[in-house]
């Protein structure tokens, strides 16, 4: 009998008394994870808490090792370790639970464990949840602890990604005992000196594994620095809402990122730069331009410079980013010339130019500058605002300052913004502040420059500012120009390439049928030879035979003549040879009649028995469906709340999707049938209000 549990049964395990979990998500079912192992159920005592809840972890047939026993027994002791306390186990035996394991034979080498309340980080990273920066440095804090104590014994956890970094911090259950703030859970692969290598090793999870490393599983001391160190850098971003905005999905790279340059590595490096120091950030570069796992850097590197790290820092920076942001209109020069009005005209400018030729970008990230600006110039061009007014908020960061460049993109960043979120009265002029009109800012820094070099230096900085302000138009212009050149020269070339690749593949293909052709004649002149020579072999042969039966004939006459008195002799002893023969072989076909009889019968138990098994799947899967409906449509219903369209989207078309595979069967389950309907009428129209089912 499969162990297929319900809210509130009852299992003795070890002389304990526990019950079924309900699931928080959907009520009426199971509190149950899958993961890539098996299936982990919520157990807690009858005579209990729910802080004394227990995960029980029923392995799927491949996962049933007898071995966990002896791996688990050496884990027991690393329980103590902060981070570790799922080590912690008591693994279901034959000897000591046989009763249990009779009645469901699932739960052979099942795992009991302690159940840890809170969040996972992918729960936190795909619901985009924005963390203060004290909980971004706790939550790394506590996970490079954990890594560093685990090295400093050889272990590593092997598989260290989103959905086995849990976050008790999180948790709405208050935690009695001395959790730690980060949780390692899914330990089966953990590498230790005493551990057997698992027979089936996995090779990391998306968003998380080094590819350049990783090609036939991760087990060695050194499999979790790279992952640790994406992880660390993730949640110390996480206090960053632009890195927040930036995320993939379900991690914030995605898996074709890992180890390239990329938008978002730029991102998260200078995020690190900005709110953690440089120290962070280099570590950070170690890892993802590392050629493997041993040259990344070490927890107790991570923990020692996260202990260094001041928290009032980040909340400064950001403070300071949301100020700028503010004031990001107000021009950059006349600012300058405000805030340093002691000093003279020339040295403003001198300042002004160290400032552009310290903006220099490398190489990669003017590949990045040039291959965004072009997808959102063809955004523009395929009439999707939207998209393109997003590619050029994220181009803005990485561009030179005072450029013609940014110049460029800043309009048009606002004439997509004023295209998308029209104002009212648009025709009324705007009242501008008298501190920040152009004749207050102008006059200013004319007032400025007479005190500081007279007349003559005016005369000098306005005919500077006119040459390069016309300079700035000019490039601006040419950049237009070159850019629109540079897209027709490309379209021009994708063209002749298509052309001469279409010409290319008809000249092969008459190649290629001409070839057939020849081979084809060849074939059938070899055919009509071999065809000839075998008739003429045929008439040789029919001659030789014909006259050897002759002379057969002739013998065989002569040997009669011989043989006739033996004939009647042997003919009484062939038929008592005959009737033995006889005896021997129905005796030898009613075995075999009874064997194939036997296999056959085995043969339909076996189906019988396969036929149960596939239902009882099906059965176990189609549960399993349901919740992740009902799932679905309580993340599609949260979002729309939180007002995260897209996000409601997306989760409406898992959906609708999971429940097409089965519409027949869940239409009659419960209320999927009424979640259904109402996805459908969200997708039609996203403005509809889901109902809270």
């Amino acid at each position: 009998m499969s162990f297929q549990p319900n809210p509130g049964d009852e299992v003795v395990i070890n002389d304990i008394a526990y019950t079924i979990g309900q699931h928080p998500a959907a009520p009426g079912l199971a509190y149950a994870q899958a993961g890539r192992q098996g299936i982990v159920y919520q157990l807690i005592p009858r005579n209990g808490s729910i802080h004394g809840a227990k995960a029980l972890k029923v392995f799927f047939p491949k996962f049933r090792i007898p071995a966990m026993v002896y791996q688990s027994e050496h884990m027991e002791s690393y329980s103590e370790l902060p981070g570790l306390q799922v080590c912690k186990r008591d693994v279901l035996t034959p000897e000591r639970n046989g009763a249990l394991i009779g009645k469901h034979p699932d739960l052979l080498y099942a795992v009991l464990m302690p159940w840890v309340q809170g969040q996972t980080w992918f729960d936190v990273i795909s619901d985009q949840r924005q963390l203060t920066a004290e909980e971004s440095l706790k939550l790394a804090r506590a996970l490079a602890g954990t890594g560093s104590a685990m090295e400093q014994r050889g272990l590593a956890h092997c598989d260290m990604s989103a959905p086995n970094v849990m976050i008790p911090f999180f948790s709405e259950v208050e935690n009695l005992g001395k959790t730690s703030a980060v949780e390692l859970v899914d330990v089966e692969q953990m590498y230790g000196s005493k551990m057997d290598r698992p027979d089936a090793l996995l090779a990391g999870s998306p968003g998380y594994a080094a590819h350049r490393t990783v090609h036939s599983g991760l087990w060695s001391s050194y499999a979790d620095r790279f992952a640790g160190a994406v992880i660390i850098a993730e949640m110390l971003s996480w206090s960053d809402p632009v890195i927040v905005e930036k995320a993939w999905g379900e991690s914030y790279f995605d898996q074709h990122e890992m180890q390239t340059v990329s938008e978002r590595y730029f991102a998260m490096r200078e995020s690190l730069e900005k709110r953690w120091g440089s120290k962070l950030s280099e570590l950070f570069i170690r890892a993802w331009e590392s050629h493997d796992l041993s040259s990344c850097p070490t927890f107790g590197e991570w923990y020692v410079a996260l202990a260094a790290v001041d928290v009032h820092q980040a909340n400064a920076v950001a403070t300071a980013a949301k100020s700028e942001e503010e004031g990001a209109n107000q021009p950059e020069a006349i600012n300058a010339n405000l805030n340093k009005s002691s000093e003279p005209a020339s040295e403003t400018l001198n300042a002004q130019n160290e400032n552009n030729s310290q903006t220099q970008h490398s190489p990669d990230q003017e590949a990045v500058v040039n291959r965004l600006f072009l997808q959102a110039r063809a955004l523009e061009d395929e009439d999707k605002p939207a998209a393109a007014l997003e590619v050029y908020r994220s181009l803005y960061h990485f561009i030179p300052h005072n450029s013609a460049m940014q110049m460029e993109v800043e309009a048009a960043i606002k004439e997509l913004d004023a295209k998308l979120n029209p104002k009212e009265d648009t025709d009324k002029p705007v009242p501008v502040p008298f501190y920040r009109s152009k004749k207050f800012m102008i006059s200013s820094a004319v007032l400025i420059v007479l005190l500081a070099g007279g007349v003559p230096t005016v005369k000098i900085l306005a005919d500077q500012a006119e040459v390069k302000q016309q300079e700035q138009q000019e490039a601006i212009r040419l950049a237009e120009v070159k850019a629109a050149e540079e897209a027709e020269a490309a379209k021009a070339a994708a063209l002749k390439q298509q052309e001469e690749q279409e010409k290319q593949k008809a000249a092969d293909a008459a190649k290629l049928e001409a070839e057939e052709k020849k081979k084809l004649a060849e074939a059938k002149q070899k055919e009509a030879e071999a065809k000839k020579k075998e008739e003429e072999r045929k008439a040789l042969q029919a001659k030789y035979d014909k006259q050897a039966k002759y002379e057969a004939y002739l013998v065989k006459r002569e040997q009669q003549k011989k043989e006739a008195a033996k004939k009647a002799e042997q003919e009484k002893y062939d038929k008592q040879a005959k009737y033995e023969a006889y005896l021997v072989w129905k005796k030898e076909n009613d075995a075999k009649l009874a064997k194939q009889e036997a296999e056959r019968k085995a043969a339909a138990e076996v189906k019988r028995q396969q036929e149960i098994a596939q239902k009882a799947a099906l059965k176990k899967k189609r549960a399993q469906n349901v919740v992740t409906l009902i799932a679905n449509y309580n993340k599609t219903y949260n979002a729309q709340k939180g007002r995260k369209i897209e996000n409601a989207e997306s989760y409406a078309r898992d959906f609708k999707n999971l429940y097409n595979t089965d519409a027949a069967y869940f239409k009659g389950v419960g209320k999927v049938a009424a979640r259904m309907s109402a996805i459908n009428k969200f997708l039609s129209n996203n403005s509809y209000t889901l109902p809270n089912l």
